[in-house]
């Protein structure tokens, strides 16, 4: 666990990442926190999410998207696509 959070450390730089155990499940929680101290974001994962590269990739991708919403550097137009992509990837994996 400690090398994922060096990843995570490296690839969400500047932000200071912490990864907890959170839950029965291997659940971990993740924690984004700017150079005030402040806590920006925070997530639950499942281990299998943080162990495969290929998970992890979105992991990360998915932290910086909610930062940049967090911190309001996104425009409401974009949110509103990708949770539109979002809901529609869950329906297509309902099918």
């Amino acid at each position: 666990m400690e090398s994922i959070s060096l990843l995570l450390g490296e690839a969400l730089s500047p932000y200071q990442v912490s990864l907890t155990p959170s839950g029965i499940r291997g659940e971990c929680r993740v924690t984004l926190k700017n150079a005030m101290g402040e806590v920006v974001v925070e997530r639950e994962f499942n281990q299998a999410q943080l162990s495969d590269k290929r998970l992890l990739t979105d992991v990360v991708d998915g932290l910086h998207r909610d930062v940049l919403i967090a911190e309001g550097r996104l425009e409401p137009c974009v949110i509103a696509a990708l949770r539109n992509a979002a809901q529609d990837k869950l329906l297509a994996s309902r099918r």
